[in-house]
This record gives structure tokens, sequence and C-alpha cells, in this order.
């Protein structure tokens, strides 16, 4: 799956993925008020709101970028109604060509962690028969728990030819209360950035390993020292946009051959008409906001890159 997500990088020219992180302020009334008809002001009308929201957005971007990621928590707060949306989500994008990140930032012991792995992942035993659960191409895990937790997501990955991108450097403000804190004088994260180089050397791709990493915009001279512990690791960058990431802090988190990083982008995208910026839109016109949008940070990255 990372020759896959390599290969449509290189197509569309756009190293972005695009967050369906869906949050009910960002649907358009006349989509809610079409779904409450239907189902009322339910957790199913809930439900049915953000799957039409994202489609919508799937529809308009799909042949821009090679990527989407859906953050699991903004389907799960809306129990199993939502997680039915999830999994529409999922097969939809993937029906459109589009590789899935699944957001699930999971990382537990051994058994649990395998089960994670295999419900978002792989395929689960049921007597005689197995199926795929979710089904996401790649999955964001948490290494807190170290190598229990990982593993049985790597053991999948070698399986089924799909991918994940652990935890490093994350793009939040408060990460540094652990993620900087030295280790026999060096800091955790590059700790993990190494753990994460480790465990993806015996699982690799063309070029780069089926184990990435997730580093956030965010801090930049961060992502520059784990760029080189790291150099066969897709890194995974969120934090650009409404998080103040821009395309001139990216440019380390790429190798020389221009690839090694995809970056996200949530809300300035998926909630685009509600900026300034692409007003003119109106919620009616919401998703063609979000492709205006996707353009917009395409040429922000290509500048970026081309000037370094």
């Amino acid at each position: 799956m990372i020759n896959k997500l390599i290969t449509r990088i290189k197509e569309t020219n756009a190293p972005i993925v695009v967050g369906l992180d869906p949050m009910m302020k960002f649907v358009p009334e006349y989509i809610k008020k079409a779904a409450f008809t239907e189902y009322g002001e339910t957790l199913e009308g809930a439900a049915e709101a953000i799957w039409q929201y994202n489609k919508g957005i799937v529809d308009a971007i799909y042949d821009l970028v090679p990527a989407v990621k859906p953050q699991v928590a903004m389907y799960e707060q809306f129990g199993i109604p939502g997680m039915v949306a999830f999994k529409k989500t999922v097969d939809y994008c993937k029906e459109k060509g589009l590789i899935v990140i699944g957001d699930i930032k999971r990382g537990d012991i051994g058994s649990t962690s395998e089960a994670y792995a295999v419900g978002h992942l792989g395929k689960v035993q049921v007597g005689s028969k197995s199926y795929y659960g979710f089904d996401e191409d790649f999955v964001t895990v948490n290494p807190y728990l170290g190598s229990d937790g990982v593993n049985p997501f790597v053991k999948i990955c070698k399986e089924e030819k799909k991918g994940i991108f652990v935890l490093v450097k994350t793009s939040n403000p408060s990460s540094g209360e652990f993620q900087d804190q030295l280790v026999n004088g060096r800091p955790l994260y590059e700790l993990v950035g190494e753990k994460v180089a480790a465990w993806g050397a015996d699982c690799m791709g063309d070029s780069y390993s089926y184990v990435g990493a997730v580093v956030g915009a965010t801090y930049p001279e961060q992502g520059k020292v784990l760029r080189k512990v790291m150099p066969k690791a897709f890194i995974l960058v969120p934090g650009y946009g409404a998080q103040g990431g821009k395309g001139a802090d990216l440019v380390h988190f790429f190798n020389e051959d221009g690839l090694g990083a995809i970056i996200n982008s949530s809300r300035g995208i998926i909630a685009a008409y509600q900026q300034e910026k692409y007003a003119q839109f109106g919620e009616q016109n919401y998703a063609d906001a979000s492709r205006a949008a996707v353009l917009d940070m395409r040429e922000d990255i290509a500048q970026a890159l081309a000037a370094r």
C-alpha cells in the first residue's frame, strides 16, 4: 500500500491527505434539515448528516488528492449509527480510488492490539470464513505501550501489504509534556523515531517502509531532525492550516526525492466555506469551497518545495 500511496502522490502532484473529521457545526443546515426530516433529531439523523456531508466533499476532491483520513472519534460520538457512517465513508472513498488512513490512534497490550489491528486492517475469523472489518489501508498507532502494542499491527501490515503511522511528535501544544522529555540526554520523540525506523526495516515497500510516523507541522525543527532519524519512513504531517502550519514549515519533512511526507488538513478543507477566504461559495456550495482549498494548499506546498 505504501507503493500505491507514492504512485498516487506522483499522479496528483499533491502530497496531501484530507482529514474527514466531521462535526455537526461544520455540516450545512440544508444537509442537517434533510437528515433530521428523514430520521429525526436522533443519532441516526446525525450519522446520516455527516455521511452526506462527507460524500459531497469526497465527490469534489477525489481527483485532486491521493488520500483521506477519517478520524474515528468524530463518528464514535454518534454511537453505532456513527460507526456505520464511518464504514460507509471508508468504503465510498475506496470506491473513488482514494487511499484511506484510519485515524484511530490505537495501541494496547498484545492481544488487544492484535484485535485492533485485525478489526481495522486485517480479516477476522468467523468459523470457517474470514471477513474484513473496517478495512482501512493505513491506521495511526500509539506506541506508548512499546513493541507489544505495535508488533501486532506490523504483522498485519506484512500480511495485508498495508501500513501504519506511529505517533512520534504530535502537533498539539502540550505534546512536549512527555514527548520532549530527555532520556539519557535525548528527547523521547527521537528514541521513538529510532524505534519506528527499526520496526520498519524488515517491512519495506520499494523505497519506503510500511511503518511511517506522525510528526506535527507545528514543530518543523523537530521534523528536520526526525527526517534524518527515519529516512525510510513516510511522515504523516498534521497541523497544516487551522493549527498554524504552512507550506514553508513543511520542506524539512520531505526527502531529497521530493517524497517522504504527506500533509494533512482537516477543517481547513472540509469547513473551508466557513472561512472568509471562501465565503463566496456559501453553504450550498460547501464542497466547491473544499475543492478550492485543496487547490490552494497544493499550490502552497509546491511553491515551498520549489523554493527550498
